[in-house]
């Protein structure tokens, strides 16, 4: 099923944003982002996917928006700077967010034993708990499904 990205964060127009954010982020956190990544955060960055739904173990949440590369006064709860530095103290070296889930959660790339520029994804609970989500952000996006009886 192919992702449909609607406006989340913002109702009107969104901030540009282009490969000097993102070279800004991965020379901060001392990675290269996913290519798949790449091409969507640059026109969808705070928007939410449609469908939204992904399988976890034997249940499923909700991939609520892509945090945005941006920080403005408006979007700052919703800016990857803003759940990176949340999050930091609790989980280990090379788990960096990029979406959100309803109830808090994080959506993370996971580095810490993944080839250069193919993390895995993890979700980070709100309690900081880790659980493999996905092995790449494509497979996640290739996974997202409508809500099912």
């Amino acid at each position: 099923m192919e992702v449909r990205w609607r406006n989340y964060v913002w109702r009107g127009p969104r901030p540009v944003v282009g490969p000097d954010e993102v070279e800004k982020l991965e020379a901060a956190w001392g990675v290269r982002l996913p290519e798949d990544y790449r091409r969507i955060v640059y026109l969808c960055h705070g928007m939410a996917p449609e469908p939204n739904v992904f399988d976890m173990g034997e249940g499923a949440n909700v991939f609520n928006n892509l945090l945005t590369l941006t920080s403005g006064k408006h979007e700052s709860a919703y800016a990857i700077s803003t759940a990176y530095e949340l999050i930091k103290p609790y989980v280990p070296p090379g788990i960096y967010p990029f979406g959100t889930t309803p109830g808090g959660e994080y959506l993370c790339f996971d580095y810490r034993d993944a080839p250069p520029g193919q993390p895995g994804v993890v979700l980070v609970t709100i309690e900081m708990e880790i659980y493999n989500v996905a092995h790449s952000f494509r497979e996640l996006l290739e996974g997202l499904h409508e809500v099912r009886d």
